[in-house]
């Protein structure tokens, strides 16, 4: 059989694709482009690569199927030519906290080996060299102890491993020795102890019991130099405590490190100690996660107008819990000036001080430490109290998760966690720096050739702003899709297809060549790399374009044009094409809108921010520009955003450090439109959210039928039980388990797929009943229930932002990040009055066609002629130009940025040599 230079696909009708029949060159830069939900992610990821990773997939064997994800059959009559297919979304990474950029790129792996084995101990107490300590020194120290301190000597033997260890201590006990300490536990070794096998384990073979006296020198010297041989030079002392007393730490003592000054022995290092996802390297008060939670005292008593009698410490509401307070509360206002009548506004600092965190002098524990007692009292009463409490920085290892062992230990002048902290682009440098001699220098050859090949990839697809430590659940999808990449260019895989989606997101136009060149770095050793894709400069480069549409939706699903981008640009009926040639063009606004008043930060440091101060115009559009990295989510997101809304007391984690905030009286409501999905399960859809289903549940309780039934609006819904089909809870589908087969969902058989039981469908309005509604579009739905004004109104907004083609129940799941993000909008656009609101949106152009650009635009201004006022971190052009303000950071990424580079009008960004934004405004 012939290779074949295409992938041919025929009779492709999934989701909303129309029988579609193409070929798509292989070894080829292949944009799909077309309007937001013209079908582009399901050509590329539901059928290309779902296809290919299927067929993969099926080529193992039943046992190991059952250990993969599996993905749905497409619903296409033939795919050929296809080769292994890699995705490549653009998605949120990761939830876990404990992802890093340098785990998931496995950089850190890397990492812990060359601090392991080059790296020098320094004493976590004085900071000064370590050195190992001879039997004479550790007999000293162990003789200068109290007289009649009872000790243990001990040998560490097993170090938090699985195992039930049962040979080594048969071993132990032919040796003659009687006892072990297991997990903290003194145990004896007849009989033998059964330790469970999956369960990592400490044991420390108890070499001997002392009472410390003058005369037991030579004792003592014998036991130590037994427990050092056992114990491969390390001896643990514990000190036997009686009942009452508090029992001391372990002490540690080593032959091979050891501090002179502060007795502090510390383990030798090993690539393990520097994990913050193990028992040995993760630091104690943290986990390794590199935050705490604590109870913020703006959530527990957000409405400052209140009165303690009128419930202004929320978790205390009611008479009965303040009740149980009361008569300290008394003392403690007697004390600061306050009753339980005084609202919170006028307490003192001192009496807010002493209200959460107690005061000694008036006995009273304080409302903070009483929460922190009532955390025992069981999972309820902990998932109750949770609201009330966010995150911040360890304070023991300062966000560092390693303990002080690991941090300890330096190469040149530089910890681990120090180095993970540097950007990319510092922490290159740093290790070009350095220098290594005798058997050092052999060991650390191969470790700096992979660090810098694999971080020369972060560089390459513009990262070089990141840091190792970085968080990924922070990144954006589109950060969190090019580190992805980055780690594939390291595999050098050929002959494989990649589908990105909008690699370009999170980008700035001066970094788009540099990922335009990854792309064809990866297409230039024999992969196909298909990208779904709205920039311009992304299509221009391809080799080959595929545009969708020619609408939305069910408008959607055909191919409008396939073939080069000369083609593209001469043909008449190519929307992409029109934009591209300049016969269409997004709208500027003649004049500039004047700010009704500011929002001012002072002293923003927040990552990368240099005490920033800055001037946020009210009654406006702003927008917010700058190079990737260059700080634009930190002062946003972090910092405008999260003080703000836990003044109001919405919860938040971490919000960035700041010097005090002006003008925030002005605003009276925040709300932060993002792209995450408005539901994550069928149920969830753009009736539901928008509360368009809660007026046609009405609608259809007031009909006769219905109310002659005694229905009420519950029985036309299908999320309770009454009218909806109980045999599939009002999904519509049952789902199969197949086991190591994709789970299949079958239309249920009772209701045939309408979600309700007959005699519910039996009530019509105008003929139509309660699934038919849902299944109409909403255009459709709009001049159906035109004699709703209210009703009508809110489904003209849904058209107003672009999304006449949904229907009204259309799975949340089944949308894109776009449309999720246009709903949201549309919701608060359904509200009448907006004066005092700030709306807050990072990038919203995410997965919008041009022309979906203009009317995310035209929204907007919208929003900010009806008094709202409206604040945008975006790259695309059209967007800045469309702005009243813009904010331009940088100059650079990372260290480079977190400053003010230029601000004004979009005219005054393009006149300002020091602004690079304003070089690609034209």
């Amino acid at each position: 059989m012939s290779f074949s230079p295409v992938i041919h696909i025929e009779g492709a009708r999934h989701h909303n694709l129309k029988n579609l029949t193409l070929d798509i060159p292989r070894d080829r830069l292949v944009v799909i482009c077309g309007p937001s939900g013209s079908g582009k992610s399901t050509l590329a990821f539901d059928i290309i690569y779902a296809e290919g990773q299927r067929r993969y997939v099926e080529s193992l064997s039943a046992y190991a199927r059952q250990f993969l994800p599996q993905l749905d059959k497409p619903q296409v009559d033939k795919i050929e030519g296809l080769s292994p297919a890699i995705s490549l979304e653009q998605q949120s990474a990761t939830r876990n906290p404990r992802s890093t950029v340098g785990t998931v790129t496995e950089i850190h792996d890397f990492l812990r080996v060359f601090f392991a084995r080059l790296g020098r101990p320094y004493c976590p107490g004085c900071g000064k060299p370590i050195q190992a300590r001879t039997l004479d020194e550790i007999l000293a120290d162990l003789m200068a102890m109290p007289e009649g301190t009872k000790i243990l000597l001990m040998a560490p033997l097993v170090e938090h491993q699985k195992g039930t260890q049962a040979d080594r201590l048969k071993k132990l006990k032919s040796q003659g020795f009687v006892r072990v300490r297991v997990d903290g536990q003194v145990m004896g070794l007849d009989p033998l102890p059964e330790l469970e096998k999956n369960k990592r384990h400490s044991i420390e073979l108890v070499v001997d019991r002392l009472v410390v006296k003058p005369d037991i020198r030579s004792r003592l010297a014998d036991s130590v130099e037994l427990a050092l041989s056992h114990g491969q030079g390390r001896l643990v002392v514990a000190v036997v405590a009686d009942k009452d007393a508090k029992t001391p730490a372990d002490r540690t003592f080593s032959t091979q490190s050891s501090c002179p000054d502060c007795k502090i022995s510390v383990p030798k290092p090993t690539p393990q100690l520097f994990s913050f996802n193990g028992p040995q390297g993760a630091c104690p008060s943290c986990g390794g996660i590199g935050s705490v939670e604590y109870y913020e005292p703006a959530l527990l008593a957000p409405n400052k107008g209140l009165s303690l009698r009128q419930g202004a410490v929320l978790p205390w509401r009611g008479d009965r819990v303040l009740a149980r307070h009361a008569k300290a509360l008394e003392a403690l206002g007697a004390r600061h000036g306050f009753t339980m009548d005084t609202p919170l506004a006028e307490f003192s600092p001192e009496a807010l001080q002493a209200l959460f965190f107690g005061d000694k002098e008036a006995r009273f524990t304080g409302v903070v430490n009483l929460l922190e007692k009532g955390q025992a009292f069981g999972s309820i009463w902990r998932d109750e109290l949770s609201r009330y409490r966010q995150s911040r920085p360890c304070p023991a290892c300062g966000g560092a998760r390693l303990r002080p062992e690991s941090l300890a230990v330096r190469v040149g002048d530089l910890n681990i966690h120090e180095f993970c902290s540097l950007s990319i682009e510092r922490a290159l440098a740093w290790l070009s720096g350095l220098a290594f001699t005798g058997a050092s220098a052999v060991v650390a050859v191969p470790l700096l050739k992979e660090l810098t090949h694999r971080m020369a990839f972060l560089a390459g697809v513009g990262l070089d702003y990141l840091s190792l430590a970085r968080n990924m659940a922070t990144l954006s999808g589109g950060e969190a899709q090019r580190i992805r990449l980055a780690g594939q260019l390291g595999s050098g895989l050929v002959g494989v297809t990649y589908v990105l989606d909008e690699p370009s997101i999170g980008l700035h136009p001066r970094d788009n060549a540099r990922l335009l060149e990854t792309l064809r770095r990866l297409q230039g050793r024999g992969n196909t790399v298909l990208v779904v894709e709205h920039d311009e400069a992304t299509i221009k480069s391809a080799d080959h374009v595929i545009e969708l549409g020619p609408g939305s939706g069910w408008l959607g699903g055909e191919i409008v044009y396939q073939g080069d981008v000369d083609g593209m640009l001469a043909d008449k009926d190519s929307l992409t094409g029109k934009f591209l040639r300049g016969d269409m063009v997004i709208a500027r606004p003649e004049t500039r809108r004047a700010p009704t008043g500011y929002l001012k930060l002072r002293g923003a440091r927040a990552n990368n921010l240099k005490n920033l101060d800055c001037a946020i115009p009210l009654g406006c559009l702003t927008c917010v520009t700058g190079v990737s990295g260059s700080g634009k989510s930190s002062l946003v997101v972090d910092t405008l955003y999260k003080h703000l809304a836990l003044s109001r007391g919405i919860k938040v984690d971490a919000p960035g450090e700041i010097g005090g905030i002006e003008g925030a009286a002005a605003i009276e409501k925040i709300v932060s439109i993002d792209q995450t999905p408005i539901g994550r399960t069928p149920r969830s859809n753009p009736a539901t959210y928008t509360k368009v289903f809660d007026e046609i549940r009405n609608i259809f309780a007031a009909t006769k039928d219905a109310r002659k039934r005694g229905y009420k609006p519950g029985r036309f819904s299908f999320n309770v039980s009454g009218g909806r089909c109980e045999a599939c809870g009002g999904d519509g589908q049952i789902r199969v388990e197949m086991h190591f087969l994709p789970d299949i969902f079958v239309t249920c058989e009772v209701c045939g797929g309408l979600r309700y039981n007959r005699e519910t469908l039996e009530v019509q309005y105008k003929g139509f009943n309660i699934s038919q509604v849902l299944d109409m579009t909403v255009r459709q739905a709009g001049d159906f229930f035109e004699n709703y004004p209210a009703l009508k109104r809110r489904l003209d907004v849904l058209g107003e932002v672009g999304l006449e083609y949904l229907r009204l129940g259309q799975p949340a799941t089944t949308l894109s990040g776009g449309e999720a993000q246009r709903i949201k909008i549309s919701r608060e656009l359904g509200k009448r009055s907006l004066p005092g609101t700030l709306y807050i949106l990072d990038e919203p152009t995410t997965g919008l066609h041009m022309v979906e650009v203009g009317k995310l635009i035209a929204v907007l201004q919208k929003l900010v002629d009806r008094g709202a006022s409206v604040v945008v971190i975006e790259h695309n052009t059209d967007v800045i130009m469309a702005a009243d303000h813009v904010i331009d950071l940088g100059p650079g990424g990372g260290e480079a940025g977190g400053r003010i580079v230029s601000q004004g009008t979009p005219e005054e960004i393009m006149a300002d040599p020091e602004s690079i934004t304003g070089r690609f405004l034209v």
